[in-house]
């Protein structure tokens, strides 16, 4: 995502909200991952925060990479994102607070019906990305240093492949863009299960490889350390992060989906440790 498109992002994110009681409350901004925002869970989970809390949010949809930035900088107070390996040199630089688990679901790789890289049946995502990169098979990346794109690239480093033009095509936006593309190209690409479930019926693309181990996506959710700048909103971060692992939304979560796709988009995981969290959901 440019830096354009980012400054946008926050624009909108702190453009006036609503007034009244809410209103007394300075609002709170998420930094989050754009498949939470594409998956339509935050649109159910958002609002019942703010009635439970009085707090308005607003919301920053933009890789984690840049999620996570932008609350280093101070411009957000708290995060929910996809990439734990980023998150905890987060952590651990003292830049994030109190890193939890909230649930998980599973990424997946998709691909055009006649499935020229032969992926199908394979159990083995690097050796998926191998077939991709040896046929020269269009495959759509994100590009944009998200939590989807990191896993990407840990892929391309287990299949020992440099990706590159013309079979690579980097889209340098958010995963529903990024899926869009990829029809359009009849390309590869790699998303997560809940923004592709989403976009399903738009698609032509279908699951070509998913339950593999390293494919596991788990989110967290951290509160921003004020340190990082005096308009960090420590109390209405802290209130959502802790909202995010409590009983009522997690039953949320548990649920979110199952009606209209036939099975969840996520599982929740709120007090479990990275070791228990299971492979698919």
């Amino acid at each position: 995502m440019t830096a354009v498109l980012i400054a946008a992002a926050l624009l909108a994110a702190l453009a006036p909200g609503p007034t009244g009681a809410q209103a007394q409350r300075s609002p709170v901004i998420l930094s989050t991952t754009t498949s939470t925002q594409d998956s339509g869970l935050l649109d159910v989970l958002v609002p019942m925060f703010e009635r439970q809390s009085g707090y308005t949010v607003k919301t920053v949809a933009i890789g984690t990479g840049q999620a996570l930035a932008l609350a280093a900088r101070g411009e957000a107070d708290v995060v929910l994102a996809h990439a734990p390996e980023l998150e905890k040199k987060y952590v651990a630089d003292g830049k994030m607070l109190n890193r939890r688990l909230v649930m998980y679901n599973d990424f997946v790789i998709i691909g055009p019906a006649d499935d020229p890289a032969k992926i199908k049946g394979m159990t083995v995502a690097a050796q998926a990305m191998k077939a991709i990169a040896q046929t020269g098979s269009r495959f759509v990346s994100r590009g944009d240093n998200s939590g989807t794109h990191i896993l990407e690239k840990s892929l391309w480093k287990l299949a020992g492949v440099e990706p590159a033009a013309p079979w690579y095509i980097e889209s340098g936006q958010g995963m529903g863009q990024t899926l869009s593309l990829a029809d359009e190209k009849n390309a590869y690409t790699l998303t997560d299960r809940a923004t592709y479930l989403a976009y399903q019926k738009r698609l032509r693309l279908r699951i070509v490889l998913e339950g593999d181990r390293p494919l596991l996506n788990i989110y967290s959710v951290m509160e921003v350390n004020p340190a990082n700048g005096p308009k960090v909103n420590t109390a209405g971060g802290k209130a959502f992060a802790d909202f995010m692992v409590a009983p009522e939304p997690q039953g949320v979560i548990k649920t979110f989906g199952a009606d209209k796709y036939g099975q969840p988009l996520f599982v929740p995981i709120a007090g479990q440790r990275e070791g228990q969290v299971g492979a698919k959901p």
